[in-house]
């Protein structure tokens, strides 16, 4: 289906969301109609914050909105469901659109599977009457179901439609660039040259997959590494439970700019606690990259002055080479807690592969590792 028909469908002028690949033409549907548009299109740090944003639009219009993510975010979104717009309580209408990763009988990546197998369960259990849509649905099907839903938004109500792999298309392209020159594969070669047989807890997305196919390259074991391939915007709080456990050895986490700011408070918890043995490193393109390029809003956001106004002792944003090789030397060497930001290009190589070794198989190597460390 053209998500043209789909957006004429939902009838909503207002969209908050967290990109998603599945959801892919949707996104650059609006970002080519709206961009960021505080009237018409936000782009939030995570999905419950798009609920809470999309529910102030209800209050002040009285519309009713559409909130967008993948279904790995239902998570992020059960407390706001539950506790603000459940008919129980302020009775707020939403329409969600959710991409539906880790569909059962559709092959995808580990931390995918189990939150496919419960996507339409957590609706039903939040009370959200959903629809699937996929590559089969008719523009007259999804009328009718739009119509019953209306009735279920009119008391106040909340609705869903999941969309299946390869169910929407758009004809127009967009691509998302910056005017930053490393690139992100490039950087986690030069931290891990610095981090040598320190252990590494990386982030979800390509960051992840680039680090184990750096590791591949170098003929090195991918026993350093705790590939967070799911749970986006833990992995710095990952890093700071290692870290608090094994205060003698240098603990190093790699970060996205998106995950940042999807859980932004696990940066003054580890403010607080400031374990002296741990670098924080965010590398910043200012964009949901591995789910098409969308923007964040860290493109704009001083991460530098959040770190320290969470309590780092030690925070520095770099945007060569040069810079950063001097910052994860000094990095290596401090006996303090560390924060780097490192300005990244948007983009990734065509070819770049996933980890072949399994979720569980990367948690018993990096645990028996770490295990001999003080």
């Amino acid at each position: 289906m053209q998500v043209e028909k789909l957006i004429e469908i939902l009838g909503s002028d207002f969209y908050a969301g967290v990109p998603d690949s599945q959801l892919k033409p949707l996104c650059d549907f609006l970002m080519n109609k709206y961009g960021i548009d505080k009237k018409h299109h936000i782009i939030a740090a995570n999905e419950g914050n798009c609920v809470a944003v999309a529910a102030g639009y209800h209050l002040a219009t009285g519309k009713v909105p559409v909130v967008y993510m993948q279904n790995s975010g239902e998570g992020n979104i059960i407390n706001p469901v539950a506790s603000l717009l459940n008919d129980k309580v302020y009775a707020i209408p939403m329409i969600f659109v959710i991409g539906w990763r880790g569909e059962p009988s559709v092959h995808d990546e580990p931390q995918h599977i189990y939150q496919g197998e419960v996507t339409i369960k957590l609706l039903d259990d939040m009370d959200i009457k959903s629809f699937v849509i996929g590559k089969e649905t008719t523009e007259e099907e999804l009328k009718c179901v739009m119509k019953d839903f209306r009735e279920l938004l009119s008391k106040g109500k909340n609705v869903a439609f999941v969309v299946r792999k390869g169910a929407l298309s758009l004809d127009e392209k967009i691509s998302y660039k910056n005017k930053n020159s490393m690139t992100r594969e490039e950087i986690i070669k030069h931290i891990t040259a610095v981090s040598d047989k320190d252990p590494v807890i990386s982030t979800t997305g390509k960051a992840s997959r680039e680090l184990f196919e750096i590791r591949e390259n170098n003929n090195q074991s991918h026993k350093y590494d705790f590939l967070t391939v799911g749970s986006m915007g833990h992995s710095s709080s990952i890093a700071l439970g290692v870290a608090i456990n094994k205060p003698q050895t240098k603990i190093w986490c790699i970060d996205g700019d998106g995950a940042a700011l999807m859980h932004m408070g696990a940066m003054a918890v580890i403010g607080e606690i400031s374990p002296d043995n741990m670098v924080h490193i965010v590398i910043n393109n200012g964009a949901h990259e591995t789910v098409g390029g969308m923007p964040t809003v860290a493109g704009k956001a001083d991460l530098v002055a959040i770190a320290k106004g969470c309590g780092y002792p030690y925070a520095v944003s770099v945007d060569s080479f040069s810079e950063l090789d001097s910052e994860l030397k000094k990095a290596k060497e401090r006996n303090g807690l560390s924060f780097i930001e490192i300005k990244c290009s948007i983009g990734a190589r065509d070819d770049l592969g996933r980890p072949t070794t399994t979720a569980i198989e990367n948690k018993n190597n990096f645990m028996e590792y770490i295990s001999g460390l003080e």
